[in-house]
């Protein structure tokens, strides 16, 4: 008997102490931790720390330089043939969005042929800081530009150096 009532008296105080710690403000959490809590899932990861400050990006539209493409390349995926064009960036910002990328640093570039606009494609600027990030290869000297036929032939990249960025372009042949 005395065994019961032990017992008895046990449960009772279990019972007893989530209302007694609720009307302290003190209830204790709930087992299982958050997983355990309906809905408790996340929605958005949690905010990161900057590692770095965003690069600045050149403002307004400017002109790049000439190139010469050796041979017929497609230009936003209408052909763009050989040649030698004036090179423009344009204040066009390139989408849809790539995670990660600075909106203002994935814009267009128009190619021009005697005054007229004849091709475009999407430029990635680099600032000289970040392009050894970025790309391996020797870039070109300041103010120039350099075009390259990349592994296998079945792509070229327009890379052009002006202004402390770089500019880089490529296309399908």
């Amino acid at each position: 008997m005395t065994r019961v009532v032990l017992v008895g008296a046990l449960v009772g105080a279990l019972a007893a102490a989530p209302a007694l710690a609720a009307a302290q403000g003190t209830a204790p959490k709930p087992a299982g931790g958050a997983a355990a809590q309906a809905g408790a899932g996340h929605a958005a990861p949690k905010a990161q720390p900057a590692t770095e400050p965003a690069p600045a990006a050149p403002e307004g539209q400017m002109a790049l330089g000439t190139v010469r493409i050796p041979k017929a390349v497609k230009a936003d995926g209408k052909p763009l043939a050989a040649g030698t064009y004036q090179v423009r960036l344009t204040t066009d910002t390139a989408g849809p969005d790539a995670r990660g990328q600075s909106k203002a640093l994935e814009r267009w570039a128009e190619f021009l042929k005697g005054g007229k606009v004849v091709g475009r494609e999407v430029v990635t600027v680099i600032p000289q800081a970040e392009i050894s990030k970025v790309q391996k290869d020797t870039p070109p000297a300041r103010g120039s530009s350099k075009v390259e036929t990349l592994k296998g032939g079945d792509y070229l990249r327009v890379w052009i150096n002006r202004g402390g960025n770089h500019y880089l372009m490529h296309f399908s042949v």
